[in-house]
């Protein structure tokens, strides 16, 4: 009998460590203060994470468009190294022509392609 009693008396390891370590003092500040950093604080866990990912789409935004800086350069440079480049560019995209020349422009008509 005086066996039960000390066994019921006596707190499982369990509670001994939640005894020791949470619910004292310490480790009530540390949970508390972990929820507050985590949800609430003006620089959360949270709000660090999403202006991360704000950061990553912006870098990928800057090297697209670094990238068609890159291109558009290299095609300026193209036009602006060679006439017959530029003439080429200038008839087809502008329809410019030379006095002595006629352009006709052919035109489909998307309801006829369409009902095909």
């Amino acid at each position: 009998m005086e066996k039960l009693v000390k066994d019921i008396k006596k707190p499982s390891s369990r509670m001994k460590w939640w005894r020791k370590y949470l619910l004292n003092k310490y480790g009530i500040a540390i949970v508390v203060f972990l929820v507050w950093m985590t949800f609430f604080d003006s620089n959360s866990f949270l709000v660090i994470n999403e202006l991360d990912g704000e950061i990553n789409r912006y870098e990928k935004q800057l090297d697209f468009y670094k990238k068609e800086y890159e291109k558009n350069d290299a095609f300026y440079k193209k036009l602006m190294n060679n006439k017959s480049e530029r003439e080429k560019f200038a008839r087809e995209n502008y329809f410019m022509k030379k006095s002595n020349e006629e352009i006709f422009i052919l035109v489909v008509d998307s309801a006829n392609s369409v009902k095909k």
